[in-house]
């Protein structure tokens, strides 16, 4: 396996940890979530924000080759701001 569908792999992997936290987080919340839960939950959200947004990048320059920029990790700031 190439180390950029190891990447993607990796990256897939991540997201799919990160959902199944987020679920069960959620499942929670009908019993309130307490402020550390609350906390999490929002790292959570925003880490699988930037997971998507590195997904992207990887599969444009894949798809676009030297014309795309380098895929890297985008600050919290700069992705939360995204319309999805």
């Amino acid at each position: 396996m190439s180390d950029e569908k190891r990447a993607e792999k990796d990256i897939l992997s991540r997201i799919t940890e990160l959902i199944g936290e987020e679920k069960a987080l959620r499942e929670q919340s009908e019993h309130r979530l307490t402020p550390d839960e609350r906390s999490r939950m929002r790292s959570v959200a925003t880490e699988l924000d930037q997971c998507w947004d590195l997904l992207r990048q990887r599969r444009a320059q894949e798809e676009y080759g030297d014309e795309a920029p380098d895929a890297r990790v985008r600050p919290a700031s700069e992705v939360e701001g995204y319309w999805q």
